[in-house]
């Protein structure tokens, strides 16, 4: 049979998607030596949003949390994702904390470097793959996949070669993290690929938002994709990864070999699933076809976070207003890609048209930034009339041209002389006292606890009735719950 290998995301991007990345430590660990021992290709664990919500909602240090990790993961090499220039932030970061970060990225175990950027901009890539093939680490750039007047299987092409005479990467990925991508269209942008990139690994990463991705899975293989990003089900379909159970298996009707012990796989999925039902937490279920998507083409974690946030400020009903408005702004602003940070970019200004009395009102910095070039060199222009609302509406302190970046870790590490580089890089990163917070809470969580059928009951009787204290005896047996 015919070999291909799997990227696993069911600890990164399938709660991401599915969970707005509300996964701990004490959630993963349980499992993390069974899925080691999966056959995976390799184990997509870390990205910029991982460390953000780390540090701001679980109170929990991103690099101890790795480090935890890879401590049960020794066999299959863990893969970080680097977000071009930008990392955690928007905007453009000096080089030498981008080299730091891959540094410690490296240095935490991760053997595989992978960066991508909204622009698909070669020169915001060539830093961080850089030093991480300096380090020995195995690197990767993505390609963000989006439909559009501009982004044609020949601008895949132009990109995927001029990278690889570049960077010399070991792999190039199609990121279609909108879940845009169809049978037919795999079936030129994988041959327009392939002709230009020699014995460079080709990888597919897409989401099921469409219900597409599982097909497309399956014409890319045939077509020489040599892996695919796949998640463990429960925690996959829907917004996130095609279910790796159900394409190890289609993929061996057609000749092929993932590797994968399914027996683990249904093993660590019957653990998440526990979790989810005692958390109220959602599991991915397929997603019927939907045409607007290809319209307003907002990725699966960003689709999730919206409506949550649009919600919570009372605006829940503007949820389909504001997707059309996501379409209209992208097409104003030359074709953005809708991958962070230009989708959070396009939905934050989509926001502002709808709840603003004129369109281009309040312009968030961002947005002037992206259309006066300073994130990198845009694929199409920005549509004269906006441009003109853009410049007149947005900060007066941003100018035309970026201004270049001096170093910034030398002053980093006079600022926080008995710091750690990992301490210090999350204190660049996050503003405020977001760290003190994260550092006050105490040492990562690692055990998770299930509660028993009869606490879970009590438990709801609690919230049901509004009590404050049940008990429940039988013999020498007593079950106490109270709030």
């Amino acid at each position: 049979m015919k070999p291909v290998r799997i990227i696993d995301t069911t600890l990164r991007d399938a709660p991401q998607c599915l969970w707005a990345t509300r996964m701990t430590t004490a959630m993963m660990l349980p499992v993390a030596e069974r899925m080691d021992r999966a056959g995976f290709g390799r184990m997509d664990l870390a990205a910029a949003i991982q460390f953000d919500v780390c540090v701001r909602y679980l109170k929990e240090n991103p690099w101890e949390k790795f480090r935890l990790l890879r401590s049960k993961i020794n066999a299959t090499p863990l893969q970080a994702t680097v977000r071009g220039r930008s990392l955690v932030s928007f905007d453009i970061l000096p080089d030498d904390i981008i080299e730091l970060w891959v540094d410690r990225l490296v240095a935490t175990g991760f053997r595989v470097i992978c960066a991508m950027d909204g622009l698909n901009d070669v020169d915001n890539l060539a830093v961080s793959l850089t030093r991480a093939k300096a380090l020995g680490a195995a690197t990767e750039a993505s390609l963000a996949f989006s439909q559009s007047p501009v982004h044609t299987d020949e601008h895949y092409a132009n990109a995927a070669a001029q990278i690889i005479r570049r960077l010399g990467v070991d792999a190039i990925k199609i990121r279609d993290a909108g879940g845009l991508l169809t049978p037919d269209r795999i079936r030129t942008l994988v041959p327009a690929l392939k002709r230009v990139m020699g014995t460079t690994r080709l990888a597919l990463h897409s989401h099921c938002l469409t219900g597409l991705a599982p097909l497309v899975y399956l014409e890319g293989i045939k077509l020489g994709v040599d892996e695919v990003a796949a998640s463990i089900a429960p925690l996959a379909n829907g917004p996130a990864q095609p279910a790796t159970q159900t394409f190890v298996r289609n993929a061996r009707a057609l000749g092929f070999d993932a590797g994968v012990d399914l027996g683990i796989a249904d093993e660590v999925g019957e653990h998440f699933r526990r979790i989810a039902e005692q958390e109220g937490l959602p599991l991915g279920v397929p997603a019927e076809y939907d045409e607007f998507h290809f319209t307003h083409q907002v990725p699966g974690g960003m689709l999730t976070n919206l409506r949550f946030q649009l919600d919570q400020a009372g605006l829940g009903d503007r949820f389909d207003a504001v997707l059309e408005e996501c379409a209209r702004v992208r097409e104003e602003l030359g074709w953005p890609i809708m991958i962070t940070p230009f989708s959070q970019l396009v939905g934050t200004q989509a926001v502002l048209n709808v709840v603003q009395p004129e369109r281009y009102r309040v312009v968030p910095n961002e947005v002037k930034k992206y259309a006066l070039g300073h994130y990198g060199k845009l694929l199409a222009p920005v549509a004269p009339d906006v441009l003109d609302r853009i410049v007149a509406n947005g900060s007066s302190e941003i100018g035309r041209e970026a201004v270049a970046l001096a170093p910034a870790v030398p002053e980093l590490r006079r600022r926080y002389p008995g710091q750690s580089d990992d301490e210090r890089l999350l204190r660049f990163m996050f503003a405020g006292n977001q760290v003190d917070e994260m550092f006050a809470a105490g040492p990562v969580r690692t055990e998770y606890e299930f509660k028993t059928d009869a606490q879970r009951l009590l438990e709801t009787v609690l919230r049901a009735n509004k009590m404050r204290y049940v008990s429940v005896e039988r013999g020498d047996i007593r079950i106490e719950a109270s709030r």
